[in-house]
């Protein structure tokens, strides 16, 4: 039986034509959950602990800045060829190997007494991330076969992805009140032991029967392209245009043309590119890549508007950030019945014009006294956004052969990751600009036009309570721009998704 993405627009799977998962496959997914739950928490938990660990381990500026991106690119760079990997030696082996990686990093990051072994270990807690992201996927998409089971299965994990990411902060500023920096990475170390105990113990091993020869040239291109493309990104964010990030992108495009047209060519390619034919995989690869972005775009410059323009300290602010994923959470219970309904393409759609429409809402909310509106904007976002990354990555994943499943859930988290570094890089840049456009000339000139770098050094440097308030207020000018932009491409990306996606129903047997 084809999976449910692959069948005809408005065509309807019944659950129980497939075998249904029982207690021990979804006490399977609790283990796939906590490890994508801790993966989240590790890629946000570190940017509180960044004054502990500068004023112990004394880091240079580049030091500092490799120390927080070295586990996205690693992460990034690493994830198809470990996807290929995954199907080729086996789902759970890949996985558990993975987690004992990740907690032996984490012991050397806690413990590191100098910025370069920080770096190392970062870099290799990324790459374990690597092996852990795929697999988790591909896992749920061999332990739920039933469609509809699946897409609530991706529903929980999806939940504890975005989950994570907003615990993060407040895991590390509970850790950082009562212990040193470290504890932000010591802290993996116990889930990591019940992860593997319980993996090992529940989780099947699923590989591809017939997965040829392992791509190693192509896998070399695959890194190359990812890193250099990235690289470039996250360069041009922060220093601007330089020689670096011009060379970093030459090298990624170029990589990603050779690794294109090798997949095309060779018998066994890391990449069947030939999934890319098949609308419901690449539309929710795209309705991902753009909700990411505009999430992640959002979250950048929303924690700093809450901190310098609100006044919450870092830990205050996380919790405020709370009710988007609180209903990312909620959400779980209606992406069945919704696909039911009105199907899986049209609901990929409407999850994200509820996110264009939570995104207006906040930029509205914004200019407002009080935080109750910030609230009932972040619900509304939080459902959008929990609503369409759910189903678009079970779009992707259910669109594939269950071989191939490590591959397409490696796309799928390829796709998160640009997407998030394209947030940062586009409507983050797009914010500084407007910010310094808002600036009056007076109020920029101040401190050597330091003001106009961005609001964190206005709030340094600015003895003046009337020049800071102004800063502000070119601050949450240029944000409701910024946020208005973000709806509009969340709003054509809700258009293409009813469009591109067929719109398969799935829903039980016994509904009627």
């Amino acid at each position: 039986m084809k999976a449910a993405a692959q069948t005809p627009d408005d065509a309807l799977t019944l659950r129980g034509a497939v075998p249904s998962a029982g207690p021990r496959e979804w006490a399977a997914l609790t283990v796939l959950v906590l490890a994508v739950v801790l993966l989240a928490v590790d890629g946000t938990v570190l940017a509180l602990a960044v004054p502990a660990l500068t004023a112990d381990l004394q880091p240079s500026a580049g030091e500092l800045l490799w120390i927080g991106d070295a586990y996205g690119f690693a992460l990034a760079g690493l994830l198809v060829l470990m996807g290929g990997l995954a199907d080729r030696y086996g789902r759970k082996r890949v996985l558990l190997l993975g987690a004992a990686a990740f907690g032996s990093a984490s012991a050397v990051a806690a413990f590191a007494d100098d910025p370069a072994t920080l770096i190392v270990a970062r870099a290799a807690l990324g790459a374990a991330g690597a092996t852990l992201m795929p697999s988790t996927l591909s896992l749920i998409r061999n332990l739920f076969a039933d469609p509809w089971q699946r897409t609530r299965a991706i529903a929980l994990w999806s939940a504890g992805a975005s989950g994570g990411a907003v615990l993060g902060p407040l895991v590390g500023g509970l850790l950082l009140e009562h212990f040193w920096w470290g504890s932000v990475f010591l802290i993996n170390l116990p889930v990591m032991v019940v992860l593997l105990v319980a993996g090992w113990l529940l989780l099947p091993e699923s590989r591809d029967p017939r997965p040829g020869r392992l791509d190693v040239l192509g896998a070399v291109q695959s890194v190359v392209a990812v890193l250099g493309i990235v690289y470039a990104i996250k360069e041009t964010v922060g220093h601007g245009a330089s020689a670096a990030a011009a060379v970093a992108a030459g090298a990624g495009v170029g990589a990603l043309a050779l690794f294109v047209r090798r997949q095309r060519r060779i018998t066994d390619p890391l990449v069947d590119l030939r999934l890319f034919a098949n609308r419901a995989f690449s539309g929710a690869l795209g309705s991902q890549l753009i909700a990411l972005l505009a999430l992640t775009g959002l979250l950048f410059f929303f924690s700093q508007y809450l901190q310098l323009v609100r006044g919450h300290s870092a830990l205050e602010a996380g919790v405020r950030e709370l009710p988007l994923m609180l209903a990312s959470l909620a959400v779980v219970v209606a992406v069945g019945p919704l696909v039911a309904r009105i199907g899986l393409g049209r609901a990929i759609g409407l999850g994200l014009a509820i996110s264009a429409a939570g995104m207006l809402a906040l930029a509205a909310a914004e200019a407002l006294p009080g935080y109750a509106w910030l609230a009932v904007a972040l619900l509304v976002l939080g459902c959008g956004f929990g609503l369409a990354f759910t189903l678009s990555t079970d779009a992707a994943v259910g669109a594939v052969e269950p071989q191939r499943a490590g591959t397409a859930s490696a796309l799928s988290e390829t796709s998160y990751e640009l997407g998030a570094a394209l947030g940062i890089a586009l409507l983050g840049s797009l914010q500084t600009v407007l910010y310094r456009v808002a600036l009056p000339v007076d109020v920029g000139a101040l401190a050597g036009g330091a003001v106009r770098e961005s609001l964190a050094r206005a709030d340094e440097v600015l003895a003046s309570d009337s020049a800071l308030s102004v800063a502000r207020e070119s601050f949450v000018s240029a944000m409701q721009v910024t946020s208005v932009v973000a709806a509009g491409l969340l709003a054509v990306a809700a258009v293409t998704a009813w469009v591109v996606i067929p719109s398969t129903r799935v829903r039980s047997a016994h509904s009627d």
